[in-house]
């Protein structure tokens, strides 16, 4: 087992050089994993030759090399994260009767991954493979409440779109919807995709608690009328933190809001 405290020193080095804007000198990396500056240096070598780290000389500084790479794309390549969800949607489609889906973040915009519905359910335009405005959707709501505020910022620069005429028009009331559902830990979109369907979304969160992916599940608003939408929330809300277990993931410290 001696081996055991440096490999969890590699995967210290490796998660924070994924953390951070870019390249870290030596000295940066030791003080930030209060490690010897010596036994730093042997250990950033050593990830070196194997190709999990790489040196940038002429900036004195440290990142990421291709070894990290090819392991987060064969990541991609084997579909966890909707691996992970699907037994938790289909869960959730059982408890509630209602259509599920997997959303993450592309931008500003919502990317849905994975859907889930009882049988001879009515079909949406959310599906998979599908791209929405990430601020009409309780999905993309979701996970922006829980970004910097400067992040949320960057990705609104300019013009809101809308498709039913609801939805945040400009930053500051966004920020305000963002705010409210960080708060309580849910989002909601009440027409804001398609006339007469609602939907109301709980994201998961990374070994960070950085949002990573939001649960939705979407009806017909006639069927389940507002005063039963925090039933509702508090089983995405259940699913969406079975989610995050299964990522080995943890929730923010506070919410972050915009």
């Amino acid at each position: 087992m001696a081996q055991v405290p440096a490999a969890r020193r590699a995967l210290a080095v490796l998660r924070l050089l994924a953390a951070a804007p870019g390249p870290l000198p030596a000295s940066a990396i030791a003080r930030a994993l209060d490690l010897p500056r010596s036994s730093t240096y042997h250990l950033l070598a050593a990830m070196a030759e194997d190709g999990f780290v790489t040196c940038l000389p002429e900036e004195r500084r440290w990142g990421l090399g291709v070894a990290a790479f090819e392991i987060g794309s064969a990541y991609l390549r084997h579909e966890p994260l909707e691996r992970l969800a699907r037994p938790l949607l289909r869960r959730l489609v059982d408890q509630v009767g209602e259509i599920a889906q997997l959303g993450v973040l592309h931008g500003a915009e919502t990317l849905y991954l994975l859907k889930e519905q009882p049988p001879r359910h009515a079909a949406l335009v959310t599906d998979v493979g599908v791209r929405m405005p990430a601020h009409l959707t309780a999905s993309g709501l979701s996970l922006l409440a829980h970004l910097p505020p400067a992040q949320v910022r960057a990705l609104f620069p300019g013009r809101f779109v809308n498709r039913t005429g609801r939805g945040a028009a400009s930053l500051r009331e966004l920020r305000r919807v963002l705010a409210d559902d960080a708060r309580r830990g849910w989002s909601a979109e009440d027409g804001h995709i398609t006339e007469g369907f609602a939907s109301i979304a709980a994201c998961a969160f990374d070994h960070t608690g950085h949002p990573t992916a939001a649960i939705t599940v979407t009806f017909r608003r006639d069927d389940h009328p507002p005063e039963t939408w925090p039933d509702l929330a508090a089983r995405v809300r259940a699913t969406a933190a079975s989610l995050t277990t299964r990522l080995t993931g943890r929730p923010p410290n506070r919410a972050r809001g915009a």
